[in-house]
């Protein structure tokens, strides 16, 4: 898992190429929600090594975050081979992260 938003990212393009599973996490280091999720997201990453993380700083004029329609922070996407397979925005709770993460791996 990714502890710091990468404030360079990933052109859209790339993003689709990816094979395997990744979680696409994007936020911003200010933010409030963001920093409240993380212990969330740490915690439901346990026993998920094989998910690539991604985690974007996101914002306006961002192409990335534009390109997956991101309005709120944090979003998480998660990817199969480029294509996403579930969203979960501002997530409250690990079991969602968890659920979420497991159902990517299982594909």
């Amino acid at each position: 898992m990714n502890t710091v938003y990468a404030t360079s990212e990933p052109t859209r393009a790339e993003v689709d190429a990816l094979q395997g599973a990744t979680l696409i996490e994007f936020g911003a280091p200010w933010c409030g929600y963001c920093a409240g999720a993380q212990p969330l997201i740490a915690a439901a990453f346990e026993g998920h090594d094989s998910v690539r993380h991604l985690k974007i700083e996101d914002g306006k004029g961002r192409p990335l975050g534009r390109s997956f329609g991101v309005k709120l922070w944090p979003t998480l996407v998660l990817l199969r081979g480029g294509h996403e397979v579930a969203r979960l925005v501002r997530p409250a709770d690990v079991q969602s992260i968890r659920q979420a993460l497991d159902q990517l791996q299982a594909g």
